[in-house]
């Protein structure tokens, strides 16, 4: 997801009691070399100062830098005085991704340290990146996570939904037809879903999600880590009122509550059940059962157990 860094002291950049590391290259001291690999470097997703001292230290001893956007990359290695000692950024995106893949591939076996930084929070979460790391891996080549920020887990973690269980869907699409075979897939499953949206689309969205299950509890989480930063929680029906015709502004991660579990008749069970018992062990089928009808394979155990015990009486 792309972002407007901020670098105002109030609003990410470092301020007076905080200052950005010391340009050790200005000093005449080299950073500490990387050991050779690829460095997959997570980036603030609206607040600099989201970035960890170890993403900082990467983006300084790194031998090649890449990113998605490349001003995005500068701007943020600016605000904390990380230099580029002459080095230039490959620029990595979906319409040069063949090319591009294939210089960082050459780089990394040539022995060189890459660090790749998405755009804004954890690479190849909605990013692209997944041909290098994939085609790094298949060639043994190292590949190191640099962990940081995330809106999938800044929205889960803040939407106080259930996060035992979760799906991240990704982006919802844009076409009408697909996003309504999209939401209906995907509001079936027994999790929590996160999904990006198009803040001009919102609307839309929350209308199809109404027209599947209204009372579905949701929280809509805008311009996370900004100065702006806003959530609404509600249900889907109650959103779909409170977002304006022509949309929100910002960055929109939509965190949409699992559903209910409908209450199952133990008669129905049972039944089910007869129909395992004679081909399956007794814990193969109440796993089978309990997975269908989404109820707690431990009630379906216990009436698999009561079955038997009245089978031989």
């Amino acid at each position: 997801m792309g972002v407007q860094m901020q670098d105002d002291p109030r609003d990410g950049a470092p301020g007076k009691d905080d200052a950005a590391p010391p340009d050790r290259s200005a000093q005449g001291d080299a950073p500490r070399p990387l050991a050779p690999g690829l460095y997959l470097v997570a980036t603030p997703i609206g607040n600099a100062r989201d970035i960890t001292l170890r993403a900082l230290d990467v983006l300084g001893s790194a031998e090649v830098l890449a990113a998605e956007d490349t001003r995005t990359l500068r701007h943020l290695m600016s605000i904390h005085g990380v230099p580029m000692r002459g080095r230039r950024i490959i620029a990595h995106h979906d319409h040069n991704a063949r090319q591009s893949g294939g210089v960082i591939l050459q780089h990394l076996r040539d022995g060189r340290s890459v660090a790749f930084a998405s755009d804004a929070g954890t690479p190849l979460v909605a990013d692209p990146g997944y041909s290098v790391l994939r085609d790094a891996a298949a060639q043994g080549l190292p590949v190191h996570a640099i962990p940081g920020a995330s809106a999938l887990l800044a929205a889960l973690g803040v939407a106080g939904l259930p996060t035992d269980r979760f799906l991240f869907a990704g982006f919802v699409p844009a076409a009408q037809g697909a996003r309504r075979r999209w939401l209906a897939e995907i509001t079936a499953v027994a999790a929590t879903v996160v999904m990006f949206d198009s803040p001009r689309r919102v609307g839309q969205t929350l209308e199809a999600l109404a027209e599947i299950d209204p009372a579905r509890p949701a929280v809509i989480c805008r311009e996370l880590t900004k100065k702006f930063e806003e959530v609404l929680r509600g249900t889907v029906a109650e959103l779909r009122e409170q977002v304006p015709a022509e949309g929100l502004r910002g960055e929109v991660v939509i965190v949409l509550a699992p559903p209910q579990i409908q209450a199952v008749d133990d008669e129905v069970l049972r039944s089910a059940l007869g129909g395992l018992l004679d081909r399956l062990s007794v814990r193969d089928a109440a796993a089978e059962v309990a997975e269908h009808y989404g109820v707690p394979r431990k009630q379906v155990y216990a009436l698999a157990i009561e079955m038997g015990r009245a089978d031989r009486g």
